[in-house]
């Protein structure tokens, strides 16, 4: 494999559009990917001639605008290229149907923010993401937009955060004397995955219906060895990563990293970071290829954030900084931070933007799934904090307090052995349990669902960020003396904000109450995070820098309270399926063999011991009648939910359904571990977590 030949193979790149395009389109085309500027219509029909003409070669017959609607997946419509030409046809693409496409609107979700009867939508080419072949298609990343201007995806708003920032951005760089053509925020999401045998996934009801086990008695052996983290990769799992790779370079992809995670059967990928919308774009097909992969190798790829109960679930740590196009790290703190006035101007931003908007940070990152992870240890807590490691944490001290700086400076390590070589060492360590920690020059937001789209919790850092970026460049416009008048602004900010920088363990059992007396969030799921995105502070913010209108910031929010819903909905249903159709049957049968025996021994002498047999079918028993009464009591309570009272209805699934729906399962669990594997309907934590060699 000639790995430089064939990465990116699949993918319409720079090097092809040089290549196959007009000498002066290829600059407009590049100007407009490059430098920002509006695309110009004209050159469409070339581009389009030339972006066939390639696919063609690569043996597409059919193209599509690939799109992410508000369902948090991707969609696509696949046209052919035929147009017909007497009796023959020939194969076209032409400008405008590369620029846009219409698609029907009417079935995707949109909050309110159209009536269902309108169902035209449009889907409009980002140039500025790569187009690419995949099984045959040319997919052509775009937007998506309704008749009216709603916008009904999650690209649309993504690419108005990126454009805000970047205009608040040079304003900033240009009072310091720094130019540039373009501020782009770049992101690195790595992503964490369960692989398990795809036949014993097929066993199971509630992994193919709602992505993780609504029951499942854990297995005599989890992670408690700690052994499986960054262990030996098992030979399945070896072919399946290393075609996984080849695939995901084929498309551009740049996957870096690949090794075992802290649970059984868990693994990591992790990419080198790129420009946010693409790097939301590669992200999404990363997780389509993953599961294609998967399959191929009789695997099937878990991706909710909690498959399994009492093991660490699965995240995406979204590796956030800014850029300028001449590879100026706008986060970089350079040797001597403490004289960077600039660096503390991006820092008092960034936490600054953090504690004002703490609310809608925390809704990005909720979901059905996250719920289940943040504030168990292995993932932060619901709370969110920035941690800053020693050297800043310093900085921002001696700021605050008006007092001079000792630099921290970083150490060499060793071991001590003189064979060993000396390393460098950070001048800060990490912060696993931080929800947003700084991390050299960047900060890493820890908190994102492991099959999230990324847009949403960088739509949010690009707009905050960019909020707290004008009203800094506002204030320091036309000031004579930049320096004195930027280092006011910086201990005024870390002053009022010091409150939301948290730099010890965030697992700890006295970071709760110290969050409550510093006056920090604590919404833990999504029925209680997501309402903050309501409030008129936080619907301005994005009205503000031109992301949403009050309309679709609003809609957003109640959209993602409805998927809330459903899924809790589907989950339950589900439950009560996998309850009432298979799991009391099977526990009756077992406890009526356990009779039959107890009643056949006695037959022949009364004599016999049997409590212990007694004493199960007298627990079995017990436990299958607690949970007949649970699922009548669940059911009861699902026909009470009037499921188009979106708010109202989250609150329901969030308080009263799912209270009853853990009772059910520690019932369900316990039945488990008393009844015989032969009679048990499911595959067991045991099954599922080790069948792969």
């Amino acid at each position: 494999m000639n790995l430089p030949q064939m990465f990116g193979e699949n993918v319409f790149n720079d090097a092809v559009q040089k290549e196959t395009l007009p000498s002066e389109v290829y600059k407009l085309l590049r100007a407009t990917i490059e430098s920002g500027k509006p695309l110009d219509v004209s050159i469409a029909g070339t581009v389009a001639s030339a972006m066939k003409k390639w696919a063609v070669s690569k043996g597409a017959t059919h193209y599509t605008h690939w799109f992410q609607p508000l369902t948090g997946l991707t969609a696509e419509k696949h046209d052919s290229f035929i147009e017909p030409e007497g009796d023959k046809v020939i194969m076209r693409l032409t400008g405008k149907s590369l620029i846009v496409g219409e698609s029907d609107a009417s079935s995707f979700p949109s909050g309110g923010s159209r009536a269902t009867y309108m169902a035209r939508g449009y889907t409009a080419w980002d140039p500025t993401s790569p187009a690419f072949v995949k099984e045959g298609t040319l997919y052509i990343p775009t937007v998506f937009v309704s008749y009216t201007g709603e916008t009904l995806d999650k690209k649309s708003p993504l690419l108005r955060s990126m454009t805000a920032i970047d205009k608040q951005a040079k304003r900033l760089l240009k009072l310091f004397g720094k130019t540039c053509k373009k501020v782009s925020t770049t992101v690195g999401p790595e992503q964490e995955y369960f692989l398990i045998d795809g036949e014993v996934y097929k066993q199971r009801k509630d992994l193919r219906l709602c992505g993780r086990t609504l029951f499942g008695a854990p297995a005599p052996r989890g992670q408690e060895l700690e052994d499986h983290y960054f262990g030996m990769l098992k030979p399945r799992i070896v072919d399946y990563m290393h075609d996984l790779d080849e695939e995901l370079w084929s498309y551009g992809i740049l996957s870096k990293t690949k090794h075992n995670e802290v649970a059984p059967a868990q693994h990591e990928m992790a990419p080198v970071f790129g420009t946010t919308n693409v790097a939301v774009d590669h992200n999404m097909l990363t997780m389509e290829i993953m599961k294609k992969v998967a399959r191929k190798h009789g695997l099937a790829c878990l991706l909710h954030e909690k498959p399994f109960r009492g093991i660490n679930g699965s995240g995406k740590h979204n590796n956030w900084s800014m850029s300028t196009d001449d590879g100026f790290n706008l986060l970089n703190p350079g040797d001597a931070p403490e004289k960077n006035t600039f660096f503390k101007l991006m820092l008092a931003a960034v936490i600054k933007a953090v504690d004002d908007y703490q609310g809608i940070l925390r809704a990005s990152v909720a979901s059905a799934g996250n719920d289940h992870r943040l504030g168990a240890n292995e993932a932060p807590p619901a709370i969110i904090s920035v941690y800053l490691g020693d050297q800043l944490g310093k900085l921002v001290d001696t700021i605050v307090k008006g007092v001079d700086y000792i630099p921290v400076k970083a150490e060499k390590g060793s071991i001590g052995v003189p064979e060993s070589p000396i390393f460098p060492k950070d001048a800060t360590d990490r912060n696993r349990t931080s929800p947003f920690a700084f991390t050299g020059n960047k900060f890493e937001f820890r908190m994102l669902g492991s099959q999230a789209n990324v847009a949403d919790a960088n739509i949010v850092l690009n707009t905050i960020v960019a909020d707290a970026f004008e009203q800094f460049a506002d204030e320091l416009e036309g000031k004579d003396n930049l320096e004195k008048a930027a280092n006011a602004i910086v201990a005024r900010e870390l002053k009022a904000h010091r409150r939301i920088i948290f730099n010890e363990d965030g697992y700890g059992p006295e970071w709760e109450p110290e969050a409550m007396r510093r006056g920090l969030l604590n919404n833990k799921n999504t029925a209680d995070a997501v309402p903050v995105c309501f409030e008129e502070k936080n619907i301005d913010v994005f009205v503000r820098q031109g992301v949403y209108t009050r309309e679709e910031a609003i809609a957003r929010a109640d959209i993602q309270l409805e998927n809330y819903t459903k899924i809790i909905n589907i989950e339950a249903l589900t439950m009560l399926e996998m309850v009432r159709r298979d799991i009391i049957p099977a526990v009756s049968d077992y406890v009526a063999e356990l009779c039959a025996n107890v009643a056949a021994k006695q037959a022949v002498c009364e004599e016999i011991p049997c409590s212990g047999e007694k004493e199960v079918i007298m627990q079995l028993a017990s436990l299958n009648d607690q949970t007949t009464a649970l699922a009548n009591k669940l059911e009861g309570l699902l026909g009470e939910v009037d499921m188009s009272k979106v708010r109202e209805a989250s609150q329901a699934m969030a308080h009263k359904i799912i209270p009853v729906m853990e009772e059910m399962r520690s019932k369900v669990d316990k039945m488990e571990t008393l009844t015989s594997s032969d009679y048990w309907p499911y595959p067991s934590y045991y099954e599922l977590l080790y069948s792969v060699n």
